[in-house]
């Protein structure tokens, strides 16, 4: 089974500091689940925009999945757009 951490983006929403230790934790393992609290965002759109900000910052080599309010966030080895 492949391992896996759990984050929770809160009312700070995606800070420079949140964005390092995704990537901390990228060096050990290949996918994190984010919860993204009700303070955070409250539609499914203002989800996707934070999803997509926080790709942006990890790179090419990164894609994520939005399932209710938790971005699943993938690392491939080769760049996938």
């Amino acid at each position: 089974m492949k391992q896996q951490k759990k984050l929770q983006i809160g009312k700070k929403g995606l800070t420079p500091e949140f964005i390092e230790q995704v990537k901390k934790f990228f060096e050990k393992v290949e996918s994190v689940r984010i919860s993204i609290l009700k303070s955070a965002c409250r539609d499914k759109g203002h989800a996707k925009e934070i999803g997509e900000g926080l790709v942006d910052a990890l790179g090419k080599n990164f894609t994520f999945k939005l399932i209710g309010y938790v971005l699943v966030v993938r690392k491939w080895r080769k760049a996938r757009r």
